[in-house]
């Protein structure tokens, strides 16, 4: 791997500049997970970039410190908030407790960074609130406008947010869900957000969190956007530092972990939410700031990889075909961090933009899932492992044509039509929950 026009290196942490910053869990270096390949572009070569974690000894932040141009990264961008599962349902109740807690006048002005669609914006909308979305990606930035929600085609910064604040006054709530982590300027962010909103006015971040990460093997979500896994212990000093103070913490159950944080300008009105101690002391007897706890989760994937491998490789022994289901950007880690692509000969997903095209790197074909009915491969391994449920409900026809799903993570287990059993896959260990 080698620095390019497309990628640079930092060597000072993200939130607090430190040097301290140590390599705590090493990953294989994989090419960016979003967009698939068309097949037109096959024979456009591939670079692959670093995705080992390191921790910062100072502040606690573990980071990526390959950092992949964003203009590379999000300007094509493709996924959709509408159409992930649950995720509209999640954003109407989201609303509905940040309303709740803030209590902003009627027809207050509310931004969202890294809008996507508009579908967090509409549920804002339905509340008799003035609406803005800020998103890089053209394609998804277009459908927004289509569905009513004003969006912006740009990268937030502080100066934009110091344009759009003369221009449309200030914000009574300034959200950004799962982009507080894709960013590598947090501090002008953040510059831009505190001199943008009201006196009284709160900022909303949803984001990734790093105790499921640690606790649930969520490996998928570490890929070349995800630039932080974030805690509170880290961002309490961080927002101390820019002038403002984290005042409820709440976890969350979207994206297999995630955590969402209200902060205001220092010396606000609000009081601190006890919630704040107690993800804090989550945190601390979970040691997630600690090499140690990075180390053990090392050897976790290494034994899910090893298992993984002993049975796929039986099948292939035997003469069986093993497909995929899942086509995320995630699922290309997973490829990587598990040496899957001599493995899998197909993948099936849902999302109709994924049909038909070629994941990344490796160029494993995806197709819609009917491919499990005409192909009908023996195996079937659940990239997206989080949704296993309602894909294995969606397709238990395929159980009965002699099919098995197996679900990679947290631990290697094979579901068989044999009255829907469940077996473990052998030397599996129970996941910490």
């Amino acid at each position: 791997m080698h620095m390019s026009a497309m990628h640079y290196r930092r060597d000072t942490c993200r939130l607090c500049g430190s040097r301290e910053v140590e390599l705590v869990l090493p990953l294989a270096a994989a090419p960016v997970g979003e967009p698939y390949v068309l097949a037109e572009d096959l024979d456009k070569p591939q670079e692959t970039y670093s995705l080992d974690l390191y921790l910062c000894r100072s502040c606690g932040l573990t980071q990526l410190v390959d950092i992949v141009d964003p203009e590379v990264l999000y300007c094509g961008y493709v996924y959709l908030t509408s159409i992930s599962l649950g995720l509209v349902g999640h954003y109407r109740q989201y609303v509905a407790e940040v309303l709740d807690r803030i209590q902003p006048p009627k027809d207050s002005f509310v931004v969202d960074i890294g809008s996507n669609d508009g579908s967090l914006l509409k549920e804002f909308q339905n509340k008799g609130m003035r609406a803005l979305g800020i998103d890089p990606g053209r394609d998804v930035a277009k459908l927004a406008n289509e569905r009513g929600v004003e969006t912006l085609t740009n990268f937030f910064s502080s100066d934009l947010a110091k344009t759009l604040h003369n221009e449309r006054g200030p914000a009574a709530i300034i959200t950004a869900n799962n982009v507080f982590a894709n960013v590598d300027s947090l501090g002008d962010m953040v510059t831009g957000v505190r001199e943008w909103l009201t006196t009284d006015g709160v900022f909303v971040i949803e984001t990734s969190y790093l105790g499921d990460v640690l606790e649930k093997t969520l490996i998928e979500t570490v890929f070349h956007e995800h630039i932080s896994y974030l805690s509170v212990k880290p961002l309490m000093s961080f927002f101390q530092r820019n002038g403002m103070e984290i005042i409820d913490a709440q976890r969350q159950p979207t994206k297999g972990g995630s955590i969402r944080l209200m902060v205001q300008k220092a010396g606000g009105k609000r009081a601190v939410s006890p919630s704040v101690a107690e993800v804090l002391d989550y945190e601390a007897r979970l040691k997630i700031h600690d090499p140690k706890t990075f180390k053990a989760f090392g050897s976790e994937l290494a034994k899910v990889k090893a298992d993984l491998h002993a049975h796929l490789l039986d099948l292939k022994k035997r003469g069986k075909t093993i497909a995929g289901y899942g086509a995320s950007v995630g699922v290309v880690t997973l490829l990587y961090v598990f040496e899957l692509n001599n493995l899998i000969n197909f993948i099936a997903d849902d999302n109709i933009r994924k049909q038909n095209t070629f994941t990344p790197g490796h160029h494993i074909p995806v197709y819609a899932p009917q491919a499990l009915y005409d192909r009908k491969p023996d195996a079937v391994v659940i990239l997206a492992w989080n949704y296993a449920e309602p894909i294995m409900n969606k397709n238990t026809q395929y159980l009965k044509q002699g099919g098995q799903y197996i679900i990679p993570l947290p631990d290697v287990k094979i579901v068989e039509a044999a009255g829907g059993k469940n077996r473990q896959n052998l030397g599996t260990k129970p996941a910490r929950r």
